[in-house]
């Protein structure tokens, strides 16, 4: 019964999540900044489709909510580290997409926040610089459709002089 109760726990936010995307995809009953938002959430790293429902769900429940607005009573926010404002990614919306041979996605996202760049999971008119790697597929052929800078890996390395 317990196994039961999961496969249909389970299934039921796969429904709710092919929902969403449907409704995300058609452009319908959702605003383009919050299927931006979406993107950018599933695109962050560690954040998957799977765990983005999770998060909405709970923000969704006002138990959940509440219990966040008392956790955050008792948390002191530490400030950000000052970004690099003179690096030629400053100011820009980067997206890495494919596979990175010489830095993990996490070692690129860090690095580029450093250098004062925003970095988003999906492609869109906003974005700057797209790095693509070997595996490369819709983002690369939308930023291609877009007339997006895009650089391998190497090509991103020289840019921030890390080559």
């Amino acid at each position: 019964a317990e196994a039961e109760r999961a496969q249909a726990k389970d299934e039921g936010r796969r429904a709710r999540l092919a929902e969403a995307r449907a409704r995300a995809q058609a452009d319908c009953d959702v605003p383009g900044a919050a299927a931006e938002a979406w993107a950018d959430l599933i695109g962050t790293d560690g954040i998957g489709p799977t765990m983005a429902l999770s998060l909405s769900d709970a923000f969704a429940n006002p138990d959940e909510r509440a219990a966040m607005n008392r956790l955050l009573d008792h948390l002191t926010p530490i400030p950000p580290e000052a970004r690099d404002s003179e690096s030629p990614v400053a100011g820009k919306t980067v997206v890495f997409t494919g596979t990175l041979e010489k830095m993990t996605r996490a070692e690129a996202k860090a690095r580029a926040e450093a250098l004062g760049a925003k970095v988003a999971g999906s492609v869109s008119a906003k974005t700057d610089l797209l790095v693509a790697g070997p595996g490369a597929g819709s983002k690369a052929k939308k930023a291609a459709d877009l007339g997006i800078e895009t650089l391998d890996e190497d090509g991103w390395l020289a840019l921030i002089g890390a080559a």
